[in-house]
């Protein structure tokens, strides 16, 4: 007989038990396979390590082979110089010219420009290296905030639940006061409202708490609508020192050595294009085949003619003038540098005042976690000690309100706190890149 309320309830059960508890560690494990920026990263170094090659640079000879057939149909006239002899007309005369050969030229010397080029190769592949470390590192500083704001709102959620079961215990007493005569109407319906606005606040949260799940889905490259739970505790890392963040931030910031690798490949650019000065010598041989046939018949010389050719030699070039254009490109060399040292110069400034600012935040937000985690316990008590005495009739609905605003707040900015701390020292992190330690 009891069968049908006992299995919903074991169903329902089931599946609470069932439902996804996504760890930290198992979210970006999925955002790293996951994330288009990371594939697009990734795919940007296997095409950079393909165009590293001695081929790509200029270094190695260029063979090609050709062949081809012509045909042409002609009419002519060929006027004699006897006199006594009438000129000769052909008409539909067809002729073809056929031949096959094989080519090569080999760059011996370009003022050491193939050199440079194969250096700078090198370097761009070493760009793509860093553009992917640089994604990674920001992919796990986005799904890390997603992460523990889920957690901020489930803690929310739980904090504005407690405080709404308040307002409901205070709710049923000053109903069933106001029914047997010991209260005015006035304090059930003010009680009434407070619920209200407690449930309308829980019902905000527990939005934004779902919106925070399908943020992170989004970053994860899931089903937005996918449901799981997370873990509820913030471990801080209370020993973050700031001279050893800067020491890591200055030597191994992806976006630093980003803009150290671009000043490299602007040297390399303004050597090219100085190289570009210097003679080049080139290295050309072919060996060719070659047919041709006359239709025109006699006395118009050879019936057909056939050639073999060998050939090789050596060709040297050098620009003596292009309208100052190779000029203007080496002047413009020299400015790209020039702005590649001013953006690493200027974003070595912009890492350290973020890297202090926040720093400053983080220990801060330390100091208030102590604060506020002394306020909490105060405010636990407050309100335990304030709804006894509510319910004895020792204080009015006006003070166990205030005391109760007074908890929710607390813990409130406890957990906002504690988050805040949590964000600066994933930012921390990521600035110095320690982030995947």
């Amino acid at each position: 007989m009891k069968l049908p309320l006992i299995l919903p309830l074991f169903l329902l059960i089931y599946t609470t038990n069932a439902q996804e508890i996504l760890s930290h560690e198992e979210a970006i494990k999925i955002a790293l396979e996951n994330t288009y920026s990371i594939k697009i990263a990734r795919s940007n170094q296997k095409i950079a390590e393909n165009n590293n090659t001695p081929g790509n640079a200029g270094m190695l000879p260029v063979i090609t082979g050709n062949i081809s057939k012509l045909y042409n149909i002609n009419s002519i006239t060929l006027g004699l110089f006897d006199p006594n002899l009438p000129a000769i007309e052909r008409s539909g005369v067809a002729n073809n010219t056929g031949g096959t050969g094989i080519n090569a030229l080999w760059t011996l010397y370009d003022g050491l420009g193939m050199f440079i080029a194969r250096d700078r190769l090198r370097e761009l592949q070493k760009t793509t290296v860093t553009q992917l470390e640089s994604s990674i590192e920001n992919s796990v500083a986005q799904v890390s905030n997603a992460y523990y704001d889920i957690i901020r709102q489930s803690r929310r959620v739980k904090n504005l639940k407690q405080g709404l079961g308040i307002s409901n215990d205070r709710l049923k007493l000053a109903k069933d006061r106001y029914e047997v005569g010991q209260s005015s109407k006035v304090d059930f319906l003010s009680a009434q409202v407070d619920f209200n606005e407690d449930k309308a606040a829980l019902i905000a949260t527990e939005q934004a708490l779902e919106s925070s799940k399908i943020n992170l889905n989004s970053l994860l490259i899931r089903n937005l609508q996918t449901d799981f739970n997370t873990l509820d505790t913030i471990i801080f890392d209370k020993n973050l020192s700031l001279e050893l963040l800067r020491e890591a931030t200055l030597k191994q910031n992806p976006n630093l050595l980003l803009a150290e690798q671009n000043k490299r490949l602007a040297e390399f650019d303004l050597k090219l294009q100085k190289a570009a000065q210097f003679p080049q010598i080139d290295l050309l041989t072919g060996y060719n085949y070659n047919l041709s046939n006359n239709g025109a018949g006699p006395p118009q010389g050879t019936k057909s003619l056939q050639s073999f050719a060998l050939n090789f030699g050596l060709r040297a070039s050098i620009n003596i003038f292009d309208g100052y254009n190779q000029k203007r490109r080496i002047q413009n060399a020299k400015i790209g540098q020039e702005i590649a040292n001013y953006q690493e110069g200027d974003l070595r400034n912009q890492l350290n005042t973020a890297l202090e600012r926040t720093f400053l935040s983080y220990k801060n937000a330390l100091e208030l976690i102590k604060l506020e985690t002394e306020n909490y316990i105060i405010a636990r008590q407050n309100i335990d000690i304030a709804f006894e005495r509510y319910k004895v009739g020792n204080s009015t609905a006006y003070e166990l309100r205030e005391v109760q605003r007074n908890a929710v707040a607390a813990e409130t900015r406890l957990i906002e706190s504690e988050f805040n701390a949590k964000i600066t020292e994933i930012e921390l992190l990521r600035l110095s890149s320690k982030i995947l330690d």
